[in-house]
C-alpha cells in the first residue's frame, strides 16, 4: 500500500504505531487531522480515500483530558477473564466476578475498544473481562495495552478461565498451567465425508497438502503456536501445586462414569498442561484425538493437549503485537484454565447426548471451576504484588 499526504500532515502507518499515535495525540493536533488524504491501490486501479479521524478524536477527548494531566498507572498484574454472566458483582458469577469482589477492584473505567469496562486498584492490579471468543479477546487486550492510562510494559498477565478437559489427563475442577497455547482455528478443512480413506481428519495445517504433513512450516510460531515462558510456568506450578481445590457430590457422580480414564476418577488437582484455543465449542472422542494430534504436531511433540477453550490464542496474538510495540512483555504471561466439564462423552453415551447435557452452560463443575481459578490464580497474584520490588526487575525463578 502506498500513502501520500499534503505538507505538514502526518504519514499514515497501518500498524500499531498509528493506533499508538492516536492515543497519545492531543486536541491541539485536531486541525492537522481533518481532511487527511491517502492514496491506496485497490484491485487494478488507484482510488482516493478521504480519512476523517475527527470522529475518533471527538470520542477520545474525555480520555485525553484525563490522560494528559495524570501519569499512567504502572501495572503490576493484569487478571484476564473471558466472560461474565451478568453484572461484575452481586449476581450469578462468571469468570470475572470473584476477582472483582475478592480483590476489591473498585475503580472502573471505560477503555475504548474493550468489551466492557476495565477495573483496577491503585496499587497496580488490573482486571479485564475480554468477552468470549478469539476476536473479542484480541480486541480487548489490544485496547487495554494501547490505552495511555495504563503502563503494562512490566505487567504480568494471568489468564484465569474455565475450560473443557481431556479425561486422559485430569478431572473436573482441575487447574492446568499451560506451557503452550495452540490455535485450533487457522487451517484448511474439507468435510470428513470427502476426505481420503487414509486420513484421520479433514483438518489440514495451512499450506500443507495433507494432515500433519512434514516438514512443519515455521510460519506457525506466533500465529498458531505460542510457547510460554517455561521457567515462569514452572514457578507458578510449584507455588500452587498443593492448593486445595473444591469438589462436590455432583462432580463425583459425573467423573465416576469415566471408568476408562484413571485420571478422570481422581479428586481435582493442579497440573501443567497445554491449551487448544478455538472459537468452535467442539465435543467428542474423535475430536479429542484430533486435539491431541494437532497440539503434538504444532509443538514438535513437546506439548500435551489438556484443556480446550475459546480465547487464549487471541490473547497471546494481541500480546505478541503489543510486545513488538514495547507495551507488553510476553515473557510475563501465564495461562491458567480450570475444568468445568470433560471434552468428550463417557462410556455408554454418544457425543451428541453428552453435548446436549452441557448446553446452556450446564457444566457439572461450573462454580467449582470458577473457585479453582481464583484459588490458584490468586496465589500467584499475591506473590507477585507482595514481592514487586524484586519481580518488577527480574522474573520469578
Amino acid at each position: 500500500m502506498e500513502h501520500s499526504s499534503p505538507p505538514g500532515l502526518f504519514r499514515l502507518v497501518t500498524d500499531f504505531r498509528l493506533v499508538d499515535w492516536l492515543f497519545r495525540c492531543t486536541p491541539q493536533d485536531l486541525p492537522n487531522m481533518i481532511g487527511f488524504r491517502s492514496q491506496c491501490w485497490s484491485g487494478g486501479g488507484r482510488r482516493t480515500i478521504w480519512l476523517i479521524p475527527l470522529l475518533a478524536m471527538l470520542l477520545k477527548i474525555p480520555l485525553l483530558a484525563e490522560s494528559t494531566n495524570t501519569a499512567p498507572l504502572k501495572v503490576k498484574v493484569v487478571i484476564v477473564t473471558l466472560f461474565e454472566v451478568g453484572a461484575d458483582t452481586g449476581d450469578r458469577p462468571g469468570e470475572y466476578q470473584f476477582w472483582v469482589e475478592r480483590e476489591h477492584l473498585t475503580n472502573r473505567v471505560a477503555v475504548p475498544g474493550a468489551w466492557r469496562p476495565v477495573r483496577y486498584r491503585d496499587d497496580g492490579v488490573v482486571g479485564i473481562c475480554t468477552g468470549g471468543g478469539i476476536a473479542r479477546s484480541a480486541a480487548s487486550i489490544t485496547a487495554l495495552g494501547l490505552d495511555p492510562r495504563f503502563d503494562c510494559s512490566k505487567a504480568y498477565w494471568i489468564t484465569a478461565g474455565i475450560a473443557g478437559i481431556d479425561p486422559a489427563d485430569g478431572t473436573l475442577g482441575c487447574a492446568a498451567w499451560a506451557e503452550y497455547v495452540i490455535d485450533g482455528d487457522l487451517a484448511h478443512e474439507i468435510d470428513a465425508r470427502e476426505m481420503p480413506a487414509d486420513w484421520t481428519t479433514g483438518y489440514v495445517p495451512l499450506s500443507q497438502p495433507r494432515p500433519y504433513a512434514l516438514p512443519r512450516k515455521n510460519r506457525g510460531v506466533g500465529n498458531v503456536v505460542f510457547p510460554l515462558n517455561k521457567s515462569l510456568v514452572d514457578w507458578a506450578y510449584r507455588l500452587t501445586r498443593d492448593t486445595p481445590l473444591p469438589e462436590t457430590d455432583v462432580m463425583r457422580l459425573n467423573r465416576a462414569r469415566y471408568t476408562n480414564h484413571p485420571m478422570a476418577l481422581r479428586s481435582p488437582f493442579v497440573l501443567k498442561g497445554d491449551n487448544l484455543a478455538g472459537s468452535t465449542f467442539w465435543h467428542g472422542r474423535l475430536l479429542n484425538q484430533w486435539a491431541n494430534d494437532w497440539v503434538k504436531y504444532w509443538t514438535d511433540g513437546a506439548g500435551n493437549y489438556v484443556t480446550t477453550a475459546m480465547e487464549d490464542s487471541g490473547t497471546l496474538q494481541a500480546l505478541t503485537f503489543l510486545a513488538e510495540a514495547g507495551r507488553a512483555d510476553t515473557n510475563r504471561v501465564l495461562v491458567l484454565r480450570t475444568a468445568s466439564n470433560f471434552d468428550q462423552q463417557p462410556p455408554g453415551k454418544t457425543a451428541a447426548e453428552s453435548l446436549a447435557e452441557e448446553n446452556d452452560g450446564k457444566f457439572s463443575a461450573y462454580l467449582p471451576s470458577l473457585e479453582s481459578a481464583y484459588r490458584v490464580g490468586s496465589k500467584v497474584l499475591h506473590e507477585l504484588v507482595g514481592g514487586w520490588s524484586r519481580y518488577e526487575k527480574e522474573l520469578p525463578q
